[in-house]
């Protein structure tokens, strides 16, 4: 595994990353005390191609691998980690299944939308079963050409500006996830009620919507896959969505220590600057390791994924421990800061909040410690 950047990665860093100085961080405050990102970022993420990053370019994309995705992400999220969720959804588990397991004629329909115009969703999670995902009761059944969905679904992030959202639901009954199914919903569609955004203590910039099916018809044409096949298409999508998730968590991480360390050498207190503090200095080697550390697992995770690998652990191990160490860097980040990190006019306030959710969502820490141990169980010790 060969850990240097291309050429073309440099490039594509570079320039994502001057989008984010120019366009992305000057506004993140601004969308997080507003509760909105700007329509207007959205649009420049497509101009320059971040919406079609996982989709191949005959198919209208810049099929990038899965490496420089993640690469895109955290550049993202250091400047707005509420911009990087909608572009980290996006890509993973909205636009990308459809490529993947639809067909000719639903990339022909779909993608292009998805790729120039606007953003695509996910809804799985119900108010009876989040992390149980097998035990969803929405349903769907099928009416000649159509299918008749009724139910309920939360946490749904971009649902109220996605073009498309795949949802999820139980077209059999007490089968588990062998009964489930997928199906693509577009905006408008008599039945399709969306909710309005919730409150959120971080992450305020992206939307967060309950969805309500309502005897929502949906055409043939719109189920992604056969019947029956929605919880293993989720699974394999969540694989993919947690190194992005992962890759938030280090963005936000990154920039929470470059703060620090900045502030470090400007605030004087004993007769210097704090940054000649061994405690200080302790904090700041322990946050720098564990950006490090969250850096390569995230590394190793895209890699097997770039190379056809079996990746599900690594990704589940890089989802765990960037979170966490995410959560504990974004913490020591305000103490370095003292009372000035706990107001607004420092940016690491935001970063707080912003990171304590990527426990949760995509599978939270207890359910990564499950995914680890069961494969290693199972498949024995990784090599």
């Amino acid at each position: 595994m060969n850990l240097d950047l291309t050429e073309d990665q440099v490039l594509v860093r570079d320039t994502v990353r001057e989008l984010c100085r120019s366009e992305f961080a000057p506004h993140a405050a601004e969308w997080d005390a507003k509760g909105a990102v700007s329509d207007d970022a959205v649009k420049k993420l497509a101009e320059n191609g971040f919406l079609g990053m996982a989709i191949p370019e005959e198919w209208g994309g810049v099929g990038y691998d899965a490496r420089t995705t993640t690469m895109v992400i955290e550049e993202i999220a250091r400047a707005s980690a509420a911009l990087a969720i909608m572009v980290a959804v996006h890509n993973s588990v909205g636009a990308y299944p459809i490529w993947r397991f639809g067909t000719d004629e639903q990339r022909r329909r779909l993608l292009p939308g998805l790729i120039n115009r606007h953003l695509g969703a996910f809804s799985l999670s119900e108010a009876g079963c989040g992390s149980d995902a097998a035990a969803l009761q929405s349903t769907a059944v099928r009416d000649g050409e159509h299918y008749v969905l009724n139910g309920a679904k939360n946490w749904v992030t971009s649902g109220l500006r996605a073009g498309a959202i795949l949802t999820f639901v139980r077209t059999a009954k007490g089968d588990g996830g062998r009964g489930i199914t997928a199906f693509v919903l577009e905006p408008g569609m008599p039945g399709l009620a969306i909710g309005k955004s919730e409150d959120k203590m971080g992450l305020r910039g992206s939307d967060t919507v309950e969805l309500a099916f309502r005897d929502l018809r949906v055409p043939v044409g719109n189920r992604l896959g056969e019947e029956g096949d929605g919880y293993r298409l989720a699974l394999a999508m969540l694989d993919s969505g947690r190194i992005g998730v992962a890759a938030q968590a280090l963005g936000v991480m990154q920039a929470a220590f470059d703060e620090a360390a900045r502030y470090a050498q400007q605030r004087h207190a004993f007769g210097g600057p704090i940054a000649k503090l061994q405690a200080i200095q302790f904090k700041l080697a322990e946050m720098e390791r564990r950006v490090q550390a969250s850096r390569l697992l995230i590394r190793r995770a895209a890699w097997l994924k770039d190379m056809n690998r079996p990746f599900t652990r690594e990704a589940s191990m890089a989802k765990l421990y960037t979170t966490e160490a995410a959560t504990w860097v974004t913490h020591q980040a305000i103490q370095v800061h003292g009372g000035y990190g706990y107001v607004k006019e420092y940016a690491v306030e935001r970063y707080y909040r912003d990171v304590r959710v990527m426990e949760i969502y995509e599978g939270t820490s207890e359910i990564q410690r499950l995914v680890i141990a069961r494969s290693v169980l199972r498949d024995g010790v990784a090599v």
